[in-house]
């Protein structure tokens, strides 16, 4: 089938298509990127992998993908001290994404996916799953992480686990390979870094957030000046394989007798 564009498409044939079709919803976020990347990154990065994941998954479906507008702004208020950034709150955020929902269902879809792009925005976009879905029981919504596309499945995160610093780590080689990618021209050449401090490290499994960790590593992780295109191109295709199989999963859910 194929892939249309929500804000292209006139209300009469959405109305048609949307109790079958699959309506993909990509999100990232501006804000600050360190010194070397664009602050729109995370929804380049979220809107790119969803459409090139809808198109290669649209030759084997057979119902319409439908992709909606990216949302450009996320929960990014640990960003606000570095400037460039653009922010709502986690609450704002899971409120406005579940009325996102609610008025897909309300125009008749009954399956969406979330392509998330930002890491501020996960705890948002899973409140905003079970808010929507707990208020409408027809619905069934997925929440992607798009770096994360692919899952327990190890085997699909080769080129991911051959990045010398975390992925998706904030604006440093994963990121800036990525972008690099998609649009080179927005990245300039970047100096050696000598090894900053580690963001969001983990304690016996619990996930440490603080701000003087933000601001002890200037905003940013790792090493931007390690990206390659190449890399970025072969983390891409990784990434929008690993998406078209969720894609393909979720449009298939419920068509089987």
């Amino acid at each position: 089938m194929t892939v249309r564009k929500w804000a292209e498409t006139d209300r009469e044939t959405l109305t048609r298509l949307l109790p079958e079709a699959l309506v993909l919803l990509p999100i990232g976020a501006t804000e600050q990127h360190g010194p070397y990347l664009p602050t729109g990154t995370d929804h380049l990065l979220a809107g790119e992998v969803t459409a090139r994941a809808a198109e290669r998954a649209a030759t084997n479906l057979a119902c319409e993908l439908l992709i909606t507008p990216t949302l450009p702004v996320g929960a990014s208020d640990h960003h606000l001290p570095f400037g460039g950034t653009l922010s709502i709150s986690p609450a704002t955020l899971t409120t406005m994404l579940t009325e996102i929902l609610s008025s897909i269902v309300a125009c008749g879809g009954r399956r969406v996916l979330i392509v998330n792009g930002h890491g501020g925005n996960v705890g948002g976009c899973a409140a905003a799953a079970a808010a929507a879905t707990n208020a409408a029981p027809e619905l069934t919504v997925g929440h992607l992480d798009y770096w994360a596309a692919g899952g327990q499945d190890r085997s699909r995160w080769s080129v991911r686990e051959s990045c010398t610093g975390p992925v998706p780590g904030h604006a440093g080689e994963f990121e800036t390979a990525m972008i690099m990618a998609v649009r080179p021209e927005l990245v300039p050449d970047r100096p050696i870094r000598a090894d900053p401090p580690a963001i969001g490290s983990s304690t016996g499994g619990a996930t440490i957030h603080a701000t003087a960790a933000w601001l002890a590593t200037d905003g940013y992780t790792d090493h931007p000046e390690r990206a390659t295109a190449a890399l970025g191109h072969e983390l891409l295709d990784e990434l929008v394989a690993a998406t078209e199989s969720v894609i393909m999963e979720l449009a298939q859910e419920g068509t089987n007798p």
